[in-house]
C-alpha cells in the first residue's frame, strides 16, 4: 500500500485526475492493442501477434544482474561482469527485453501520456521479480528532477512503482528519494558518460531517513540500460541508511552477439 501523506500533494492530485481521465477514456475510446493499435477485447492489452513477439526474460540469467545467458549454465550462476564489477544493488530483475513491442509500450508510458499502460506493465514486473519483491520492505521509484516532472506531467517510474505496490501489497514511499540535480537525457550516452551524468544526482531527504533506516528497498525504474542510474540511486539510498537495495524494471537493454546479453 502507499504511505499516505508522503510526497507532493500536487502529484497525488495529478494522479487522481489521470486516473479519472483514464476511466473516461476507457468509456469513450475502444480497446486497442498497446503494441500495434488493432482492436482487442481489453484496454491496455496486446493482440496475439504482439504478445508472441515480446521477449520475456526467463532463466537462465545472472542471479545478480538478471542479465540473460544465451544457454543454461546451471542454477545460481553469476555473469563474469557481475563478478568483476559487483553492482551496488543486491539483485536486479526485469520483465522483458527492450525491443519491438516492449519498447513501444515503454515509450508510450514515458513520452505519450499512456499512464494506463502502467498496470499491465507492472503485472509483468511482479511475475518477473517475485523474489526481489518478497525480499523488500518498501518500494521506491527512481525520481525525476522537478523541471522534467513539470514538463512530462508525471514520473513513469513512479506510476510503475505505485502499480507494483498495489499488485504486491508492498508499501510505496513516493518521497523516499529525490533527484536534486537536473541531468541531461541518458539516451545516446556511453557507460562512462552516463555514470558522470548521474553522479551525485540523488539524495534521500532527511525526513525520510527514520522511515528507511535499515530497511530493504525495492528500487523501481522503467528501463535498465547500463545500470548507471540505478547504481547512483542505490548509493544515495545506502548513504541514507537503507540496509539493502534490489532493482526491478519493466525492461532491460540487451547487447546482441555476446555470450551474456549484458547491458
Amino acid at each position: 500500500m502507499e504511505i499516505r501523506g508522503s510526497g507532493n500533494p500536487l502529484h497525488h492530485l495529478a494522479f487522481a485526475l489521470r486516473s479519472a481521465g483514464g476511466q473516461v477514456m476507457r468509456l469513450v475510446y475502444p480497446p486497442i492493442c498497446a503494441g500495434c493499435g488493432i482492436m482487442t477485447g481489453d484496454h491496455a492489452a496486446l493482440c496475439s501477434v504482439c504478445w508472441q513477439s515480446v521477449r520475456f526474460i526467463e532463466r537462465p540469467y545472472c542471479e545478480i544482474t538478471g542479465a540473460p545467458f544465451d544457454h543454461d549454465r546451471g542454477e545460481g550462476l553469476v555473469s563474469p561482469e557481475a563478478i568483476a564489477q559487483p553492482p551496488a544493488y543486491g539483485k536486479a530483475r526485469a520483465a522483458v527485453l527492450y525491443d519491438g513491442v516492449a519498447r513501444r509500450i515503454a515509450q508510450g508510458l514515458k513520452y505519450s501520456d499512456r499512464a494506463d499502460l502502467a498496470e499491465m506493465m507492472a503485472a509483468w514486473m511482479v511475475r518477473a521479480g517475485r523474489d526481489v519483491i518478497d525480499d523488500s520492505d518498501v518500494i521506491i521509484a527512481v525520481p525525476l528532477h522537478r523541471r522534467r516532472l513539470f514538463s512530462r506531467h508525471y514520473n513513469q517510474s513512479a506510476e510503475l512503482a505505485r502499480a507494483v505496490a498495489r499488485l504486491s501489497g508492498k508499501r510505496f514511499l513516493p518521497a523516499g528519494l529525490h533527484r536534486v540535480r537536473a541531468t541531461q537525457r541518458q539516451v545516446g550516452l556511453g557507460l562512462r558518460a552516463r555514470q558522470d551524468n548521474v553522479r551525485g544526482a540523488f539524495r534521500m531527504p532527511e525526513t525520510q531517513k527514520p522511515h528507511l533506516f535499515g530497511t530493504r528497498v525495492l528500487l523501481v525504474d522503467d528501463v535498465l540500460t547500463t545500470g548507471a542510474t540505478v547504481e547512483a540511486a542505490t548509493r544515495a539510498l545506502k548513504r541514507g541508511g537503507v540496509g539493502e537495495v534490489n532493482v526491478l524494471t519493466f525492461a532491460r537493454v540487451a547487447r546482441s552477439g555476446e555470450e551474456t546479453l549484458y547491458a
